[in-house]
Parts: structure tokens; sequence; C-alpha cells
């Protein structure tokens, strides 16, 4: 069966309805041969953004070879059951966990690019680990945070309008972009569905094959090769993926309205994280030179202070650290690994998945330098079993 097919399968409104379909992939597809160096601990579902529900970021997780997986969506973890339950079918072990945002306003690092490229003085953390006992509870805080968050993007809506009324495109967050979303079960609503509902509008009105001239004539934007090349294949799986990636890239920081009240503090998260007994970690970008999935643009981040990054992040509570092997040289890996050992900082891996060219393996993990990071995976799957 073909991906499509298979995505629009496990991609069914009903979570009991996918589950089902699952079972019946589960008997007819015998498993592959499992990899056993590798996982991937933050595979983001349709409960933020992604072409994958939860059960199919399984199904394709044990496709990939994986014997565990994680889940990581953003401001949610309502996709957690689903992931459990999809990866108990499918024999593959499971650790689920929530991304999201906090303020470092009136820190050292107020008015400094983190590891968000979007907004200065703002950080993405990853609470790994979470129980799913817990579930609820992290439900809970983030809903009011996902709530807020929607009043920003209703903002971000407007704005692209207004890009694109000289060109007859419009979206409307009610119609177009809140169906699209799992926000009605629980997910979040991201500035990618945002693009995405764009994207859809400008293949609606000037076709797959108009959608290059459109992009560099009437919206003036500079395509790279490896963008241009994608978009002119014009992959029925992925072209909208493809097209988003330029947009997210090149059109995010025209229509961006930087976050404020839908933050935590780095106090609260600490707070969050201790109540739920889950394990917070910061996450690692690293200086951005040529982006895997092409929606980031060459930029520093924290790199240059990352000695007094890690001192404020250890004196703060957080004992982790999340990184994705893929995308880092491996000068800044060598030197982010041995900042871990000094800090006794837990070390955490996952390729961040939200879009359906990347790969579910990190071919780094296979490395020997690399292996700490599988097992540190199978401690997260272990813990939550208890």
């Amino acid at each position: 069966m073909e991906k499509i097919e298979i995505l629009k399968l496990l991609g069914v409104p009903d979570s009991e309805e996918r589950l089902d379909n699952l079972e019946l992939l589960l008997r007819r597809e015998p498993a592959p041969a499992t990899r056993p160096e590798h996982s991937n601990n933050h595979i983001h579902t349709t409960y933020s953004f992604s072409p994958y529900s939860p059960a199919a970021a399984i199904w394709f997780a044990r496709e990939a070879g994986l014997p565990a997986a994680g889940i990581m969506d953003h401001d949610s973890i309502g996709g957690g059951e689903e992931f459990r339950r999809a990866g108990e079918l499918a024999r593959v072990g499971t650790t689920c966990g929530v991304e999201f945002r906090i303020t470092l306003a009136g820190t050292p690092f107020e008015h400094r690019k983190i590891n968000n490229p979007d907004q200065s003085g703002v950080a993405y953390m990853a609470l790994h680990s979470v129980r799913e006992a817990y579930f609820s509870r992290v439900q809970e805080v983030f809903a009011g945070l996902r709530e807020k968050r929607n009043l920003r993007n209703r903002k971000m809506t407007a704005k692209i309008n207004e890009i694109m009324s000289p060109f007859g495109i419009e979206i409307n967050f009610d119609r177009d972009i809140l169906p699209m979303s799992m926000y009605r079960d629980g997910g979040s609503v991201t500035e990618r569905h945002l693009l995405f509902a764009l994207a859809d509008r400008i293949i609606q009105e000037v076709g797959e094959s108009g959608v290059i001239q459109f992009l560099e004539d009437s919206l003036g934007l500079k395509l790279s090769a490896r963008q241009r090349r994608w978009l002119e294949e014009a992959d029925p799986l992925n072209f909208r993926y493809d097209l988003l990636g330029v947009l997210k890239s090149s059109l995010n920081p025209k229509i961006y309205i930087p976050a404020d009240d839908e933050l935590m503090t780095i106090e609260q998260a600490t707070k969050l994280g201790e109540e739920v007994h889950g394990i917070l970690c910061y996450a690692y970008l690293g200086d951005v030179g040529d982006s895997p999935t092409g929606d980031k643009k060459a930029e520093a981040f924290e790199d240059g202070y990352l000695d007094e990054l890690f001192e404020f992040l250890h004196e703060k509570g957080i004992r982790g650290v999340t990184f994705m092997p893929s995308r880092n040289t491996r000068a800044q890996l060598e030197r982010l690994m041995a900042k871990c050992r000094e800090f006794d900082m837990l070390q955490i891996s996952g390729e961040d998945i939200n879009q359906p060219r990347q790969s579910f393996i990190c071919r780094q993990l296979a490395e020997p330098e690399f292996s700490h990071l599988v097992s540190a995976a199978w401690m997260l799957v272990e813990r939550e079993r208890v």
C-alpha cells in the first residue's frame, strides 16, 4: 500500500477507528527487521503539526525498524494515549512528552536568539517522559495557553491576508485553519497550520505548475536550489509540505507576531516538570547552516554563548538536553555532549518529524559515540511503564 493511502487510513477523524485501522494493517503486513541501534523520541503528530496521526507515527516508526519511538507535540500531549495504545499494538516501545516555549524576559538572554528562529528571548523546551497518569494534568495546564496562542494566530492570519490581498488570496481561521488541526481534541494550532492553509489556497489559485512563478514573481521570494528542485518534482505526497517549507523560511518573518501571554517562565516550566514527574530538557538548536527541511535560514543561535547558557540552565534546575544529531556538525555535537557531561545533564535525542520527507532514522545513532542516546530512549520507555 502506498504511503499516501496509509496516511489516509490512519488519519480518519476518530481515534478508535484509527487504532482499528492500524490493527488491520498490522495483521496484513509482516513486521520489518528491527534496528536496535536506533530510536526516535521527537515525533510530531497531527496534535500539533504533522502528516502523521499518533497511530500513523507508530506505523511508520515500525516500518523504519524503530524499536522505540516518542511523541512530542507542541503545547499538547493530547495524542499521548493513542500513541501508547498504538505502540502496544505494534510492539513498539513508547515515550510521551510535550514541547513548548518559555520566556526568558528579565534574564541575561532576554534579547538573544536562543533556539527559536522566530523570536529573541524565547526558548523551546521539551518535557520528556510524562506518564499516562499525568496526561490530563498536562492538558489542563496547556489548555489556556493554547487558547491564548489562538488569539495570536488569528492576528497572524489577518497579516497573511494583508500580504495576499493584491493577489485575491484569503484564508479564514475558522473555515480553513481550525478544521485541519486537532484543536477540538486537545491539539494545538501552530504557525505551520496557518502557512499550510495558505499553501493550499496558493495551489488552488495558480495550480501546482504556477507555484514557482507565483513565489518568485508575485511574492518576490528567492528559492534555494533544493527548494526549486522539490517544487519542480511536484510529488503528490510532498508538494504541499515543500511549499510550506518555502513559506515558513521566507514569509513567516513578515507575518510573525511575538508570543507573550502564551509563554511560561522557566520557573513555571520547572515546577510543572516536577509536578508531573517528567524530565524537563532544553532543546538545543545550534547555529544553522543549511536547514535539512528547507524551513530555516542560515543563522546564529546559542553556540556563541553556550557556556553561559549551560550555567544558567543548571542554576534553574534543568537537568536534561535534547538534540538532533542529523541537524548539527560533528564539532557542534562534540562540544554539546562535553557540556552535558560537565554539568551532568541527561542527553536525549530525537529527530524532529513534522513532514513526510523526513526519515524516522537518524543514521548517526548507529555510531558508537552516540549509542548512549539509544540507551537513554529505553530509559524513558521503561520509566513510563512504572
